[in-house]
């Protein structure tokens, strides 16, 4: 399914490969694109969207998810990224809020986060990379064994997943206006119902 311009999921997963070759860059896009979307059918259904134009209002969502870190393989400092990035998807001509939202997930950046999407993104990318760490510490590597209660305590340790930023992660659900552990929950039932195409499906059923 194809925005009216034909700028679909399957082009941006298309774009995202042509610049990544690291397999578990991929699985975080697919990750946070998990999150960010299940996100976008919550906020599909509270505008009471329906047909072609929810499918079109969450499609954008998924396509921001897989394409918000589609530059950092080839360009990761923060002098480059995510602005190389954006500026090819300019020049490719991708919608405007899903550039801004990108954009927006840097902090660094300086470019606002006014929209449900770029909040989104942003609440998303972080804690979808810590759910993955607390995934593959587990025994079976599995999301089906991760918890609340289990993420926050690792939170708490500055010695696991050193690279994620936790203030990202409360600022992000804070920004979303969901509690901390009602945005974990969240993002853990996403991801475990598409546990198979993340590799956390687990070692032993």
């Amino acid at each position: 399914m194809s925005n009216q311009n034909g700028y679909s999921r399957a082009r941006a997963w298309s774009l995202l490969n042509e610049y990544t070759q690291s397999a578990s860059l991929l699985k975080h896009a697919l990750a946070v694109e998990t999150c960010v979307r299940a996100y976008g059918e919550r906020e599909a259904d509270a505008q009471a969207l329906a047909g072609d134009a929810r499918e079109h209002f969450v499609e954008q969502y998924s396509i921001t998810g897989v394409l918000h870190d589609f530059d950092y393989e080839k360009y990761p400092t923060p002098e480059e990224h995510p602005f190389v990035g954006n500026k090819i998807l300019t020049e490719q001509g991708w919608p405007e809020e899903i550039r801004t939202a990108i954009l927006g997930h840097a902090e660094y950046s300086g470019v606002s986060r006014e929209t449900h999407l770029a909040k989104t993104l942003f609440a998303c990318d972080e804690l979808a990379g810590f759910l993955t760490a607390c995934s593959l510490v587990k025994p079976t590597k599995s999301i089906h064994d991760v918890e609340v209660a289990g993420v926050r305590k690792k939170m708490k340790d500055k010695a696991f997943a050193k690279g994620v930023n936790r203030d990202d992660i409360t600022k992000g659900a804070a920004e979303l206006g969901v509690s901390l552990d009602e945005h974990i929950a969240f993002c853990i039932a996403a991801m475990q119902r598409n546990a198979e195409a993340l590799g956390l499906a687990g070692t032993a059923a």
